[in-house]
């Protein structure tokens, strides 16, 4: 699978300072396990060939013209490497000597890129040896192995672009320069580059290795960019320095992978170039101002290849523990602030909440009552409303009271048999057929009575649908669709699902999480069509629809990135390999764009409702879609990827 995926690698060699020989034998024992391994790009330290600690040994000739004899060296070992391979060297110049970055493809040097910011405090005085690259903006004539002379761009102003995919274009900074007030990669990226290679001798000094992962996950989100950075380690000389290897590969602010400190050796990521350009031209706010940059072409072939980067199932859902519990707390109090502050601004004195029993409206309920208690207003203003119907079953009518219970709520219980069996009557409909009918008057009778209660308490009405529900329009238009304030219009059924595993989890209160445990074992069901002979929920939304979890994971990188339908298929068979088949996801995928298309409708007039993350539908910010727009181009890319019986 490429779909613009990108296997990147950063090497740190066992060197011996001073022995460009002995060195260029490391490197490429590292280069060639690398390609091996299917790295595209391959990022070795600064000065690697000479050692970082050469001192005043880079002032002699014998040392200088060693190093680039071993870059010719190194041009015709990789020559028929397909990959960009960026490594450090000294470079002399016009009689100056600069710290640079070489890069190669192909047995090519593409360009050399010196150093910007050299450093002169503390342990450092690069001054002593090199000059600085500043705005340097030349050639320099390269002889290689075979005696072949050609002129080499050198300057820092250096952009590498590959002509056969497009969304790769690197640019290349030396150890300090990110460390710098305004980093050369600022520029790079403004100009278009969307990888930047450091090449870095930084050494180790206690709590160093925090503040330089601060440093580069933290210009990658800035950038938003990939970030690879090949650090001096093991082998440089320990005088007074000691160095760690201490490597890293970091996109939009997240670390692909980081080496252990103290060591050598390489590592591994896969950068989403797709993923990059999206947010990119989401943002909007990276101008292809090249005009001051050159761009060196180069050719590289597009390749399968078979991911090992981990792509989540969930999401929305953070891996950490830590961070969960972090970004769970956070999630409830914009919720329960977004409600504070409309209950204040209407100055009602109540909220009115169907509670059916199931995980949409007891997430709502606990938000209620949280913003109740933020308010200082008694929880006894809440009223909870139960309607029993056609399908309500003793399972969920009974969680739907004690869960009212327990929170101090005002319980009302409406039956809606009695009216519906009138409306149907009233508008000629066969009480024995069972369809959209049957259900959707249902639904919309338990909003008339919800609305004339809040009228009645000088109330608002609060919605409790979730946002995938209404990514797939799984809503009675002008019944549950419609409320005075949707809480849930932000979450997701599978972020949904953790939020109240998490409120149970730390309510401290043991009846509370066992009537909300058994609220996460209930399927999920509108509970609309009469329950089976045992009482068991007939109605099981994820057999119409499918499973959330497909469905989330579908949404997620439709909106927030804009994947086309054939990127998310193969990214979703990599995420769920072994749980769903290709059959099973392709199924409900097109399902998903089908009523994506056809249910926009309904989103364009929702009610208010809190944003929670990146994702949202919301037609006055998030999803500015025309209702009548056409899948036509979407489901032709569906078709062609149907798989096989």
């Amino acid at each position: 699978m490429f779909d613009n995926f990108l296997r990147v690698a950063a090497a740190t060699p066992k060197i011996k300072v001073a022995d460009p020989g002995y060195n260029l034998s490391q490197a490429l024992g590292q280069i060639r396990e690398a390609y091996d391994r299917g790295a595209k790009i391959i990022v070795l330290p600064e000065l690697v060939l000479s050692g970082y600690t050469s001192g005043d040994l880079l002032l002699q000739s014998t040392l200088v013209e060693g190093c680039m004899e071993a870059l010719r060296e190194l041009a015709a070992a990789t020559a028929k490497m397909d990959a960009v391979i960026a490594l450090g060297l000294p470079v002399e110049k016009n009689a100056r000597l600069y710290n640079a970055a070489a890069v190669l493809n192909k047995g090519k040097v593409l360009g050399f890129v010196p150093k910007k910011h050299l450093p002169g405090y503390g342990e450092f005085g690069e001054g002593r040896y090199f000059a600085a690259g500043n705005d340097i903006s030349t050639e320099m004539i390269f002889r290689d192995k075979s005696g072949e002379s050609y002129p080499v761009p050198f300057g820092c102003n250096l952009l590498f672009a590959c002509e056969s995919i497009p969304e790769l274009v690197i640019g290349a900074e030396l150890c300090a320069d990110v460390w710098a007030p305004c980093p050369p990669s600022i520029s790079h990226a403004l100009a278009g580059a969307t990888v930047i290679l450091n090449c870095s001798a930084s050494n180790e000094t206690t709590g160093k290795n925090d503040y330089r992962r601060q440093l580069v996950t933290g210009q990658s989100a800035r950038l938003v960019c990939g970030y690879v950075v090949a650090n001096a380690g093991e082998g440089e000389s320990t005088q007074d320095l000691v160095f760690s290897g201490h490597n890293m590969i970091a996109e939009n602010g997240t670390v692909l992978a980081e080496s252990a400190l103290f060591g050598t050796g390489i590592i591994y990521g896969d950068l989403d170039l797709e993923r990059i350009r999206s947010e990119r031209r989401r943002l909007g706010s990276f101008p292809a101002d090249g005009a001051e940059h050159k761009i060196v072409s180069f050719k590289m072939k597009r390749v399968a290849l078979e991911l090992e980067r981990v792509i989540e199932q969930s999401p929305f859902i953070p891996t950490d523990p830590a961070a969960r519990a972090k970004r769970f707390e956070e999630i409830l109090t914009i919720q329960a602030l977004g409600l504070k502050k409309r209950l204040e601004h209407t100055n009602c004195k109540s909220a009115v909440i169907g509670i059916s029993g199931g995980l949409d409206s007891t997430l709502a309920l606990l938000i209620i009552a949280k913003t109740f208690d933020l308010l200082g207003m008694p929880r006894s203003g809440i009223t909870s409303v139960t309607m029993p119907g056609f399908g309500t079953t003793d399972r969920t009518y009974t969680n739907a009271c004690t869960l009212t219970k327990k929170l101090g709520a005002e319980l009302r219980e409406v039956s809606i048999r009695d009216a519906v069996t009138v409306h149907f009557k009233d508008i000629g409909h066969d009480i024995a057929v069972k369809n959209v009918t049957y259900e959707n008057a249902q639904a919309r009778e338990r909003t008339q009575i919800l609305m004339d209660i809040a009228n009645m308490t000088n109330g608002m009405v609060i919605g409790t649908g979730d946002l995938s529900e209404l990514a797939l329009g799984w809503a009675t238009y002008n019944g549950d669709h419609m409320s005075m304030y949707g809480v849930n219009g932000g979450i997701p059924k599978t972020l949904m699902r953790h939020l109240v595993r998490y409120y149970a989890d730390t309510c401290g209160e043991p009846e509370l999480k066992a009537v909300l445990y058994d609220v996460l074992d209930t399927p999920v069901s509108p509970e609309l069509l009469p329950p089976e002979e045992d009482g068991k929920i007939a109605q099981k939304t994820e057999d119409l629809v499918g499973p959330y979890e497909l469905h989330d994971f579908f949404l997620y990188y439709i909106l927030r990135y804009g994947y086309r339908p054939a990127r998310i298929y193969r990214m979703a068979k990599h995420a769920f390999a072994g749980q769903y088949d290709d059959q099973t996801i392709y199924k409900w995928m097109r399902t998903f764009y089908w009523r994506f298309f056809a249910q926009q409708f309904k989103r364009s007039c929702l009610p208010d409702g809190p944003k929670v993350g990146s994702v949202g539908v919301s037609p006055r910010g998030d999803l500015r879609m025309p209702s009548d727009a056409s899948p036509a181009l979407w489901m032709k890319e569906l078709d062609a990827l149907k798989p096989e019986e």
